[in-house]
């Protein structure tokens, strides 16, 4: 059993499939996709920090002394279908799912007992989301399903009153942001929890280590349930399960933990936004490159959408998911369940990644730029002539190839139209018997 320690919590093992898994998709959605305007942290930037853009845009379209509160009633979702949702999920390629079941707003897309009329199901949808999306993606696909959870809110009186104590008092995580995290495991029973927003309070004000013992020991997940490094101040890229260190962490070499690249399509947002240009998308190929990336240096990639306020996911988001299930489809041999290998990136030639299929020993080397001369030179494996095979992902001939000296070699790839390309925006070269 697991003591309430972080030294006894560090050691669990992480749960096998999330390390296999490597692609999931998070999704943020919320009151805040209401005004959907400049970023999640609308109600925060108006009327904490009275930024002018979020102030001049309420005073334009809103009457006086409406609240953020008001906001509530109007996120509607009438056009959420949860089995839509899941359908483009397994297309994406994804093997989980991080919905944000609480934003540092407080408001619960679940009907919390600890979140009175300040919920889903009694404001707005009046449908408990968390259970309809969780039903459809288990149904409908092999996704793991997660939940994200804020432990502070901006501006609940319990919290604001604890943080002026100093956080010596801890009225706020006893009576909210602790049952309400018991309530969802026990009641959606979540592969992943994904913390957030500690407030600048330590893990001892939220007693993360004592829920963190009850959900390893105890709760219904207790087997297969991973967890990040977001438990109080000082606990990022620290303790928990997995790393994430901070927003889009992309470190480029191989890590000694096991870590996460959450990160956005939307460059400046994790909510969804109707201000957004069309340039502050990340094009397909962005978001390949950042998927081989991360996971030729031991990462997952989590990649986020937003949601509209009736519940669509927009097109543009779609889109992009779409396109990398499809480049999955062709190379995912390269991606899930893969290791690192003990070079990440070719030192010869750049944009080219190394993962290691270890069921068959096949070093997979991944390439961004397809060559004019349609000659590939790798600096890092050492061939075994008459013993090696090269084979591009998705094309069924043996590719021809020569050693260079001890260590590199160079390849013919084949001559193809981009109709015949086995697929866009990056390839995998699978190598047999290399050192």
């Amino acid at each position: 059993r697991y003591e309430p320690t972080w030294g006894s919590l560090d050691a669990r093992p992480l749960p096998a499939w999330f390390d296999e898994a490597k692609f999931g998709v998070f999704i943020h959605w919320g009151v805040f996709s209401v005004p959907s305007f400049g970023s999640e942290w609308f109600w925060w930037y108006w009327q904490k920090e009275k930024r002018e853009p979020y102030v001049k845009f309420m005073d334009a379209n809103y009457p006086p002394g409406f609240s953020y509160e008001d906001f509530g009633p109007l996120f509607t979702a009438e056009f959420f279908d949860p089995n839509q949702w899941a359908d483009i999920l397994k297309a994406s390629g994804a093997k989980y799912v991080v919905l944000t079941s609480k934003h540092h707003e407080g408001f619960t897309l679940w009907g919390s007992k600890y979140s009175w009329n300040w919920n889903a199901v009694d404001v707005g949808p009046k449908r408990d989301l968390v259970a309809e999306l969780a039903t459809s993606v288990r149904n409908r696909t092999d996704l793991h399903f997660g939940l994200y959870h804020s432990l502070f809110e901006w501006f609940n009186p319990l919290f604001l009153e604890d943080a002026t104590n100093a956080f010596n008092t801890s009225k706020f995580p006893t009576s909210k942001s602790l049952p309400e995290l018991y309530e969802i495991v026990t009641k959606y029973q979540p592969e992943i929890i994904w913390s957030d927003g500690d407030g600048n309070a330590p893990d001892t004000y939220w007693n993360s280590t004592g829920f963190l013992a009850w959900l390893y020991n105890d709760s219904p997940v207790r087997d297969t349930v991973v967890t990040n490094d977001r438990w109080g101040a000082g606990s990022i890229c620290a303790h928990g399960g997995f790393y994430t260190c901070s927003d889009r962490y992309n470190p480029g070499r191989l890590l000694p933990h096991k870590w996460e690249n959450c990160m956005t399509i939307d460059r400046g947002s994790w909510g969804y936004r109707r201000d957004a240009r069309l340039r502050d998308y990340l094009p397909i190929e962005d978001l390949v490159k950042q998927l081989v990336e991360t996971v030729s240096c031991g990462g997952n990639l989590l990649m986020n959408i937003g949601p509209t306020h009736d519940g669509r996911i927009a097109v543009v988001f779609e889109e992009r998911l779409r396109q990398v299930g499809s480049w999955l489809e062709v190379n995912g041999e390269a991606i899930y369940g893969t290791k690192p290998w003990r070079a990440q990136n070719d030192t010869v030639t750049p944009g080219v990644w190394y993962t290691f299929t270890p069921k068959d020993g096949k070093v997979n080397a991944i390439f961004l730029n397809w060559p004019v001369s349609g000659i590939l030179e790798l600096g890092e494996p050492q061939a075994k002539p008459g013993e090696t095979q090269v084979k591009l992902a998705g094309y069924k001939e043996l590719l021809k190839w020569v050693a260079l000296g001890e260590k590199g070699m160079v390849i013919a790839l084949p001559q193809l139209t981009p109709q015949q390309m086995p697929c866009q925006w990056g390839w995998t070269l699978q190598l047999t018997d290399v050192d």
